[in-house]
């Protein structure tokens, strides 16, 4: 199939699968007579992988370590869940760095009357810290 077809067939852009195939998380795809791009099937679900990867925040390098194991038949199960471990780590620090934010973005808003005198605790904290760093 075309790249236009694999595109469609995996919900992964072209543009994506072009990248892809340049950094090496899908083989550079077969080509035609003509040069256009072959897909096949596999290619496809590599792509199905890489796209449900991505869109569970794991990032290029523990996707490439998650297709080696995938790849591996043979591989231990809790080589994959060290991946995913580590990962849900991050991605708690980043939950707890958001709710910082939140708290704060709150807090500031709050403090702001949003009336039509020009005193605004949000914009003194922004250049407050702005001056901080």
């Amino acid at each position: 199939m075309n790249i236009g077809s694999a595109a469609k067939a995996s919900g992964v852009s072209a543009k994506m699968i072009r990248y892809y195939e340049e950094i090496a998380l899908l083989p550079a795809a077969k080509r035609t007579a003509s040069g256009y791009r072959d897909y096949g099937q596999s290619d496809v679900h590599r792509l199905q992988f890489i796209h449900r990867a991505r869109d569970l925040g794991f990032s290029v390098e523990r996707i490439r370590l998650l297709l080696q194991l995938w790849n591996d038949r043979k591989r231990p199960s809790r080589e994959v869940k060290s991946i995913a471990t580590a990962h849900i780590a991050e991605v708690e620090d980043q939950i707890r760095r958001m709710q910082g934010l939140l708290k704060t973005l709150r807090h500031l808003a709050d403090a702001c009357d949003g009336d039509g005198r020009p005193h605004c605790p949000i914009l003194e904290d922004l250049a407050e810290q702005g001056r901080a760093h």
